[in-house]
């Protein structure tokens, strides 16, 4: 009773593997774990799974217990699944795209079932300098907020530093350096006078 090839599951249809009153628990054992199989393959086409997240698409197609356990190890040792990279891939992403620090990026592993020694192991992979991310966005952000009062600026570009997820210090020295650069860049002292009628 060996596991079918994967190419063969695209050939399953869910609806002749159901039973004849469509539920689910009345399909044959063989065709509800091809049909999950299939559906795995299918979610693993459009983005990399964690093992967890891996083992809910299963569930919800009905496979239960050792069956859920014997598909995962069968796509590990395959290789469709791998928790490592994916942890690797999400860090850089969050890094390079979204401008993320530690504490986001932790959340975002978290979220997507990464196990925490393999997140940490990740995020201890990163240099430690969420200091320097940190001014780097706060420089692009800072301009903008230029025509606002001082407190107004500083408050609300250390609120959008840590949604990114960098810490209190870290997040109030990147506004401040990054607020008075603009200031002095744009040749503006930040106060500013409104004609009155």
């Amino acid at each position: 009773m060996g596991i079918p090839p994967l190419r063969a599951l695209q050939g399953v249809s869910s609806a002749a593997s159901e039973g004849e009153d469509g539920d689910p628990a009345a399909r044959d054992p063989e065709e509800l774990r091809a049909a999950a199989e299939e559906a795995l393959v299918r979610k693993l086409r459009t983005r990399q799974l964690s093992v967890s997240e891996a083992r809910q698409v299963l569930r919800t197609q009905g496979l239960g217990g050792p069956d859920v356990d014997d598909v995962i190890d069968d796509f590990l040792r395959r290789g469709y699944l791998d928790d490592e990279s994916l942890a690797q891939a999400l860090v850089t992403a969050g890094i390079e795209r979204k401008g993320q620090g530690r504490v986001a990026l932790s959340r975002a592993l978290a979220q997507r079932g990464i196990p925490r020694e393999v997140a940490g192991a990740a995020l201890d992979e990163l240099p430690d300098d969420d200091a320097e991310r940190a001014l780097e966005y706060a420089r692009t952000k800072a301009r903008s907020l230029t025509r606002l009062d001082h407190d107004t600026a500083l408050r609300r570009l250390v609120g959008q530093l840590s949604r990114r997820g960098y810490g209190g210090s870290v997040a109030m020295n990147a506004a401040k350096t990054a607020l008075t650069e603009a200031s002095f860049g744009s040749g503006r002292t930040g106060v500013r006078f409104v004609d009155s009628d």
